[in-house]
């Protein structure tokens, strides 16, 4: 199972300078879908586990016992928008938003499969034993052996410890809110029989009826914040106005410091050359678009999985030059490949358009791709990003050249594009991954020009 360390989110003498201490955590955070987090959670043995979203990191920038606590749970959940733009910062992508409130029922469904029970503590007065029916009702079989309120029933712990082991409960959701849950959950989770002992927030309001969820299209976008600041706006304003301005300034603002000046500059000229690009070649574009659709049926752009830096996939945006099949044609002419090796070229590919044929000629197709390199997914200088079943069949050495942000242009690109063969592609990538510079990069992006203009290995 995945994981994602975010180590500009913290630092480990963070409370020696508190001004220097930024949001997030130096600690593993699972990188999972839902599914496979849940199968981690029930699997064998005892375990504690957090959420941790944007707040929670502010929480840790002034408080040491809950920094202390995080580090110590044995499984961290990234929660919202948050965390995961702030992963973004460092080229991380988390495969799903973990959060409570969605992630608790799928856990207590799978846990009522498996004869497990559970224990709720937390809420106001009422709260806990309100969950536990919409709990029940809507899942068959599950066994709620206890329920206990966060005011006056949370005040004796040892009495709360005591009536959570005689429940006999496998599982225990603590909602006392961030930070109290997790600091009482790592003072006591060692004198705690459950298998697993997790902090949920607002969970159990939710359930309850409590605080109403907000409309499905508005979570999947991950932005159900907007939907409680606009509930509990004097309440929440100050967490999720000012403390998400605050988390993401000061994720930004690590970033930057530990990122080299070339990173930078070389980031700020991807920019610079992507917008003018975009301003520029806006007739171009247009053009393009209203031929590909008088052309041939099919959508504009061509979509497809590409292998990015450290083997990460993404979405790359093309112009459709071929035939709407053209994806499902193309095992039955590999064989008709002009280059030798993994990367498959043919200058007779009877997939491609007429418009198609021109647009590849001029190089007009990658011109989408400044979207790519808007989105920091690659850089306008840097290897052409390979299909996963091509990576799959690289050679070892071949892999080096995924140490770098793939590019629209490069050293391959200017040499001769596809008439150059598959082993010297793979020197130029890996000659241009270890030496690349600033001056490189916009001596390749004129030679750029000399290319299309001759238009050689462009097929």
């Amino acid at each position: 199972m995945k994981h994602a360390t975010f180590d500009f989110l913290t630092t480990p003498d963070a409370f020696e300078d508190a001004q220097s201490y930024l949001p997030a955590l130096d600690l593993t955070l699972l990188d999972s879908t839902a599914e496979r987090a849940v199968d981690l959670l029930l699997s064998p043995g005892k375990r504690t586990a957090f959420f941790i979203n944007a707040h929670c990191c502010n929480v840790m920038h002034r408080d040491r016992t809950y920094m202390t606590a995080v580090r110590c749970a044995d499984v961290l959940l990234p929660d919202g928008i948050g965390i995961a733009l702030a992963g973004r910062m460092t080229g991380q992508r988390l495969a799903g938003n973990l959060n409570g409130t969605d992630l608790i029922p799928a856990l207590l469904a799978r846990a009522a499969k498996t004869g497990k029970a559970v224990y709720l503590f937390g809420g106001t007065p009422g709260t806990a034993d309100a969950a536990a029916a919409t709990l029940i009702r809507r899942i068959p079989h599950l066994r709620v052996v206890g329920t206990r309120d966060g005011f006056d029933g949370a005040q004796d712990t040892d009495a709360v410890i005591a009536d959570i082991n005689a429940s006999g409960a496998d599982i225990v959701l603590v909602a006392l809110g961030v930070p109290l849950q997790e600091i009482w959950i790592h003072r006591n989770a060692h004198r705690i029989d459950a298998q697993l002992v997790t902090g949920v927030g607002a969970a159990l309001d939710f359930l309850a009826g409590n605080v109403s969820r907000a409309p499905l299209w508005l979570r999947r976008a991950r932005s159900e914040w907007i939907w409680r600041l606009a509930q509990e706006p004097r309440r929440l304003a100050r967490r999720y106005l000012a403390g998400n301005f605050t988390f993401m300034a000061r994720a930004g603002a690590t970033v930057l410091r530990r990122v080299s000046g070339a990173s930078v500059a070389r980031r700020a000229l991807d920019i610079t050359v992507a917008g003018f690009a975009c301003v520029a070649l806006a007739p171009v574009l247009a053009l393009t678009a209203l031929a590909i659709k008088a052309d041939s049926q099919g959508p504009v752009l061509f979509r497809q999985t590409r292998i990015g830096q450290n083997g990460r996939p993404f979405t790359i945006y093309k112009f459709r030059s071929m035939a709407q099949d053209a994806e499902a044609r193309r095992a039955a002419l590999l064989a008709t490949s002009d280059r030798e090796g993994v990367c498959f070229k043919s200058k007779s590919d009877p997939r491609i358009t007429k418009v198609g044929k021109v647009i590849r000629r001029l190089s007009i197709d990658e011109l989408p791709q400044i979207l790519n390199v808007l989105r920091g997914e690659m850089a306008i200088v840097g290897p052409r990003p390979a299909l996963p079943d091509e990576v799959a069949a690289y050679p070892a050495r071949a892999m080096g050249r995924l140490a770098v942000k793939p590019g629209i242009t490069g050293l391959w690109q200017v040499s001769g594009r596809a008439d150059i063969a598959f082993d010297q592609m793979i020197d130029m990538d890996l000659t241009y991954a270890r030496s690349r510079t600033i001056l490189l990069d916009l001596m390749l992006i004129a030679l750029t020009f000399r290319a299309v203009v001759s238009g050689r290995g462009a097929h």
